[in-house]
Formats: C-alpha cells, structure tokens, sequence
C-alpha cells in the first residue's frame, strides 16, 4: 500500500511542476495631483500573491517615467537607431529638468518593515525582508513623488493635438514572473508584460478636469478646489487615465452586448465633432462583429479617448490621437479595440511575442474592415491582407529582416520590427488559413480566446490548439515563420510527354518548405485544382470534392513532379498559389501561360 501511495504522491507532484500557474496583484492607488507643476504624490499598496513553486527573495517594478530624461537608455537608442521613431528622436535629450517625467521614491515597506531598495533607470530592484514562499501572498505599501514628462511617447502632458495629460504607465509597476523568471525589461521604446490584478484607484486633480480611465467610475468627490475620481477594475494587467478640462463625454449603450461605449474628445473642429459622432455607432458594430468573430468581450465598459501620440491599448480603454480623416479614425480605433482580445486578455510577453499582440490584432483589423467597413478600405476580397504581403515581399529586399523571436527592443532598425511584428505577424494567421483552412482558423482563434483569456499565453499553447482543431502538424510551420528569416519561393515549369502528357514541376527555391495549390486553366474557362501536402503536417485541409490530393512531398527533395493528361482539354494558363496567401517572394516564376 505505501509503494502505491508513494507512486501517487510523485505523480502529483510531476504533474504540478508541469500545471500552469501566474501570478497575481491587488492594486490599491490614491494619487494627489497638481496641474501647475504636473506632479502628482501617490500612496500605493499592493497584495502580491506568489502563485509559483518559486521562494522570492526580491522583486522589481517598473518606473516607466525616468525614461523621459537625458540619457535614459530610451534616449540614447533612440538617438542610436538608423531608423528612429518620428515621435522621440532626439527629443528626450533636450527635455528641461520641467519637462522630464520621474518618479521618486519615498519610501518602500512590506508588512510594516521598510525595506532597501535600487534604482536604475526605470527598473526599481526591491530586496525583501521576509521571502514571499510558494501560494503565500505579502503586501507592500509604496509612497512616491512623480513628475509627468512632457509628451514624446504614449503618456505625457500637453500632447499635440492639446489634451492636458495622457497618463500611461504611470505608476510603479510590479514587473512580471513567470515560468522564465522575472521580465524586469527597462523601458527603451515598447511592449509590457505585466501579472492580472485588480485596480483600486483614485485621483484628486482639480474640479475643473474631466477625468477618462480603465475601470467603472465608482465615486466622484468635490473637495473644495479638488474632485476626487474614483475608478475600480478587476481582471486587468494595466491602468490608464487620461484629464482635460475641455473633454466632451459621450456614452453609447449597446445594450445586446451589455456594453457601454465611452468616448472622450475636444470639439476642436466642426470636422472632428462630426467624426467623433459618426464614429459611436461604427464602433458599436466593430464590437458585435468582433464578439461573435473572435469570442466574447467580457467587461461591460470600453472607453476611446484623445490623447497619446497615436493609437495605443490598454485594458478596457484605449488612447488615439483624434484629429484624423474618419477612415483613419476608424481604423485605428478598430486597432486598439481588437488589443482587447490580443494582449490585454491574451496577455502574452509582448517583449518577446509582439508578432502574437500587433499581428493578431492586424489580421483581425483586415477581417473586420473585410466585413463590415470594405466600402471605405475597399480590400481584396481572396486576400484581405494583400497589401500586408506586398509590404513584406518589399522589405524581405532590404536584407534588415529578423527573426520574430528578437525582443521587441532589439531590433536592428524600428522597421525590421514593425514589419516583422505587425506585418509578418498578420501574414502567420493567413498564411495559417492556407495551410489548415479557413473554418479552422477561425474555430481555433475562437477556441484560443476561450481558453486561454485572462492567462499568459504563448506561441506554443496557440498553436497547439491549432493542432488540435485542424489535426494537422504545425510546428514546422512555428519554427520556420517565426524562428528563422527563411522564405517561401516556389516555380512551377512543365515538359512534354509524347504529347499525351504534360509533366508539371514544381521546385522549391527559398528555404521554407509549404504545401502547394496548383490551378490549372483550360480554353473553355474551366479550372482543374490540385493540392500537395507536406508529409510533415501528417494531413491536409478539407479540400472539397473539386481538388485533386496529391502525394505528399518529402521536404528533402527540391523538386516534385506530377503529370496531367493532354487530350481532353487545351491548357491556357497553370498557376502555382493563385489565391496569393502562401508568401511567395517571388511571383514571376508561378505562372506559365500557354
């Protein structure tokens, strides 16, 4: 009896050290806010809960504001890159010491007990007095002085277009731990990764602001000169707000979504207001389309309000620059919605899977506009993301392209990773739709959402869903896409036989191997469709009752031949990849005309 206990205690424990587990925090902020010299001192506690099999002895948080200062490791990179964003340049460096953004600590206690700490850069390195052991939680009490830097990238004051504050990552926050350890990234120009929480927060700014935010607006109090806003969040890994005294709050209810609709923005222009207005209702069927599209969004408010220095997500809110044409302002509103989906519940390490957050979310963009938008867009109808291809077939010539497993701040140039990221992340779901069918991408990305919301996901929990829904082999197609710069290159050339049959040769030029459409034209418009699989997805698509299953093609060989017969009809064009999702970087030897 003890051997069989015994044997079950270490498959318990097996099992465990395998089992999925993140982490978690309870945010608790007041901040006191002054507009004249834009600081703001905050009290924070937070309740960190350590859901790993990991003792911790120390822990980081992020300290996004001292970016914004001379020197700052964003502002020499930025000052480093070939290709560096329009927006910071050589901005940061010529910032005021009023015009920087810090953030000061004044104290730093857990359970009472003050606790040593260093700062370097926009990483606060926190040494504990008692460890943290595995499923115990300890709580932490911040005090600090902060000042809101000038507006160069995402939050600031004063941004472009006049909006008094955009306050992204603007508290301490704790960094994440997972499986890999801590991801204490210093902020240089990108991506976050942060644990699930929940948001307690509230902000003392003078009564005359108008106060957006992540959350559900619990309170408003009026304290003499000051109101006191007062927001909750639950389930979330960030918190945005943003403040101008000359906002314009509008609320759209849709009410078959059990969703409310906030927008903020200036009346700067009979143009914008018209813009703004006619933008409720579009985002009111992106969202039902979305919904039913790619799975169910689960808070009951969304907020999208002006400021920033562009478009940028957040949980349950995002902040867009508003003076646009209204297919722009559309279109990037419809891109940080879907954020909602792609990293703001699928929480991936965007630092190391920004393909996963911008390319999802842009293949998801392209589908949206496809559905419900095309009469402004006007997309191919086979191929949506046929634009998104062809800027990829333009880059791939400049010889910068690299991996997608680069981390987002290590990219050689901005463009290698906005191509590589947005671009190449959206061509992966596509491209994916060739290889398993489009009913399976779509039942896959739904069935991803559902599992996999509220977690940390990575590229190998997605695609082995992927898998699983298509009964396919994928992870060749993972490791060749993402992990390498090979590219897809195929031809197509033919000879005779004895004039009965003709041989069609396909052979593979670039490195990255891929299963083969092959359409075939005769001179009464008719069409003959041929398919070959790859033997290392070990099974194909549902192809239908009009296309012919070839072979298998063993990767290892080069070229691959079948033959076709000649005497029924005369062949006018034979095409490799006509519906043009397969990324073929060169098109010039796919079709042969007769």
């Amino acid at each position: 009896m003890f051997r069989y206990i015994l044997l079950f205690a270490i498959n318990i424990v097996y099992f465990n050290s395998f089992s999925y587990w993140q982490q978690r925090v309870e945010y608790n902020i007041n901040i006191d806010f002054n507009h004249k010299n834009h600081q703001f001192v905050g009290q924070q506690n937070l309740i960190y809960f350590n859901n790993s099999p990991d003792t911790i002895n120390k822990v980081f948080f992020h300290l996004y504001f001292n970016a914004f200062q001379p020197g700052s490791m964003m502002d020499v990179r930025s000052r480093s890159l070939p290709d560096p964003d329009s927006r910071v340049m050589d901005r940061i460096s010529k910032l005021k010491k009023n015009e920087i953004g810090f953030h000061e600590i004044k104290m730093i206690q857990q359970s009472g007990m003050k606790l040593e700490y260093y700062i370097q850069g926009t990483v606060l390195e926190v040494k504990l007095q008692n460890p943290l052991l595995p499923n115990q939680s300890t709580d932490f009490y911040l005090e600090y002085s902060s000042q809101v830097p000038k507006q160069i990238r995402r939050s600031g004051r004063n941004n472009k277009e006049g909006i008094d504050y955009s306050m992204a990552q603007w508290f301490p926050k704790i960094a994440e731990y997972d499986k890999d350890g801590w991801h204490a990234n210093p902020y240089i120009a990108r991506e976050f990764y942060a644990p699930w929480g929940d948001f307690d927060v509230s902000i003392s700014i003078h009564k005359d602001y108008v106060v957006a935010a992540t959350g559900i607006l619990q309170s408003q109090i009026n304290d003499n000169q000051k109101k006191t806003w007062r927001f909750k969040a639950e389930d979330v890994h960030d918190f945005v707000w943003a403040a101008d005294p000359d906002y314009v709050h509008d609320i759209l209810k849709v009410n078959s979504e059990n969703l409310e609709l906030h927008f903020y923005y200036q009346k700067s222009s009979d143009e914008m207001v018209q813009n703004w207005k006619k933008l409720q209702d579009d985002t009111a069927e992106a969202f039902k389309f979305i919904n039913k599209k790619f799975g169910k969004y689960p808070y009951s408010k969304y907020s999208i309000i002006q400021g920033g220095d562009g478009g940028m997500e957040y949980p349950m809110a995002t902040l867009i620059t508003g003076e646009r044409t209204y297919s722009s302002l559309l279109s990037v509103t419809i891109h940080e919605v879907l954020h909602s989906w792609y990293q703001m519940l699928l929480g991936t390490n965007e630092s190391y899977l920004a393909w996963m957050d911008e390319g999802f979310t842009s293949f998801a963009q392209n589908i949206t506009f496809l559905n419900k938008f095309n009469n402004i867009y006007n997309l191919d109808l086979i191929n949506p993301l046929k634009k998104s291809y062809n800027r990829y077939y333009n880059f791939v010539k400049t010889g910068l392209e690299e991996s997608l497993s680069t981390h987002s701040d290590h990219f050689s140039t901005n463009e290698a990773y906005g191509v590589g990221s947005y671009t190449k992340g959206a061509i992966f779901l596509m491209q994916l739709s060739y290889i398993i069918g489009e009913d399976n991408l779509y039942k896959g990305l739904r069935r991803y959402y559902n599992q996999w919301k509220f977690k940390h996901p990575n590229e190998y929990n997605f695609i082995r869903i992927m898998e699983k829904v298509s009964g396919i082999e994928l992870d060749w197609y993972l490791d060749y896409w993402i992990k390498t710069i090979h590219q897809i290159d195929y031809s197509v050339e033919v000879r005779d036989k004895d004039n009965k049959y003709l041989g069609i040769i396909i052979s593979r030029i670039g490195k990255m191997p891929m299963p083969i459409e092959v359409e075939i034209q005769y001179d009464d418009f008719s069409t003959a469709n041929y398919y070959i699989p790859l033997s290392i997805m070990r099974g194909e698509k549902d192809l239908g009752d009009n296309v012919v299953l070839l072979k298998d093609w063993e990767w290892v060989n080069e070229h691959y031949e079948f033959d076709i017969d000649l005497s029924e009809k005369k062949i006018t064009k034979i095409e490799i990849n006509p519906s043009g999702k397969m990324a073929d970087v060169d098109k010039t030897n796919d079709i042969i005309k007769f």
